[in-house]
């Protein structure tokens, strides 16, 4: 019997922790495993595009357990009813090779996304940073906010997307929060607006195209951005002017695959990035003075879904009792012998075919 935890078992998991609670600790996992990457097997995400959206799988190994990400990008959904983003994960055991856990990821991924990027910012924007601009609300938006709220010190947000009424979902939605009632609330009349006056920028934004969210003149020196919503070939949220800015750098998580799927895809092969695991490990220097910019080029990485999926196991091994299990291998007396355990078995078991 493989553990399982579906949406519903999610919620409550989350929900026994807090959320903010929950996007600090699966940072700090995130960060240890950041810390020993060189353990790691590592490769850009399968990925799977098509005219409306893409599906790609995000599998990693430290060579005692393996992971998987299947995962999907389709912005035209909300049209129909339908998520951007659905996503489930596999954790296995390398030995045996044997799953652990199959866990929906959908939720997941929104935690975990949220967890990296106030993970970044922990170590790239200026410890005094407190106004955020949370430009693009939609799905991951709330996660964004409660994370670098509770992470980062977050205190005002500067709120805008094109469609009106996902801003005003997302107010609602904050205002509920009852940890978050010292946050101040401000809705902008565009991204520049939103820009002005923040110390981190967040792009969060879901068409797949090369879109500019984001130009030089909004730039302050001195700000981090969160660069989140460009994530596959074609999909960009930066002004590429906006790279060549003087006193710029820019972090990655995994350099080959931002490179396909990044904000640096605009770039030339040899533009100068830095690999987040070189900050964790200590092996670089992040923000070197007040005014420099700082860009987190962030499309996901395979190993934060280890991590995540790690850390849900884990939950899941302090508190038995809130696991559930299902039947996804065959359980067999002689491991030779499939057909007899599993079809056999049926048949002497008298269990008749349907007609």
């Amino acid at each position: 019997m493989i553990d399982y935890i579906g949406v519903s078992d999610i919620l409550r998991l989350v929900s026994r922790v807090g959320t903010g609670v929950f996007i600090e600790r699966l940072a700090g996992e995130i960060e240890h495993d950041y810390r020993r990457w060189s353990e790691f097997e590592k490769s850009a995400r399968l990925a799977s595009h098509s005219a409306l959206g893409v599906i790609e799988l995000m599998p990693t190994s430290d060579g005692r357990l393996y992971s998987f990400k299947y995962v999907n990008g389709h912005p035209k959904n909300t049209a129909a009813g339908l998520l951007t983003v659905t996503a489930f994960g596999v954790l296995a055991d390398v030995e045996t090779g044997y799953p652990l856990l199959l866990s929906e990821l959908t939720v997941t991924t929104a935690l975990r996304t949220a967890a990296m990027s106030a993970l970044a910012a922990r170590y790239l924007a200026r410890a005094d940073s407190r106004v955020m601009a949370l430009i693009g609300n939609g799905a991951q938006s709330e996660f964004q906010a409660i994370g670098f709220y509770r992470m980062v010190g977050i205190r005002e947000l500067r709120l805008f997307d094109t469609d009106p009424k996902a801003t005003a979902k997302l107010e609602q939605n904050l205002r509920a929060i009852p940890e978050l009632t010292d946050l101040r609330i401000v809705r902008a009349a565009s991204s520049a607006d939103a820009c002005r006056g923040a110390d981190i920028v967040t792009t969060v934004t879901a068409d797949k195209c090369n879109a500019v969210i984001l130009t030089p003149p909004m730039i302050a020196p001195g700000m981090h951005l969160n660069a989140v919503g460009g994530d596959c070939p074609g999909k960009t949220e930066l002004h590429p002017n906006l790279l060549r800015a003087p006193n710029l750098k820019v972090f990655v998580e995994y350099e080959p695959q931002s490179r396909i799927e990044g904000e640096i895809q605009q770039m030339h092969a040899d533009y100068p990035v830095t690999e987040f695991a070189e900050l964790a490990r200590g092996t670089a220097q992040g923000r070197t003075d007040a005014t420099q910019i700082t860009v987190f080029d962030s499309v996901g990485f395979a190993l934060e879904d280890y991590s995540a999926l790690r850390f849900l196991h884990s939950l899941l091994m302090e508190e038995r009792g809130f696991a559930r299990q299902i039947d996804l291998v065959p359980e067999l007396d002689n491991p030779k012998d499939l057909y007899g355990g599993t079809l056999g078995h049926a048949a002497r078991s008298g269990i008749r075919k349907s007609a």
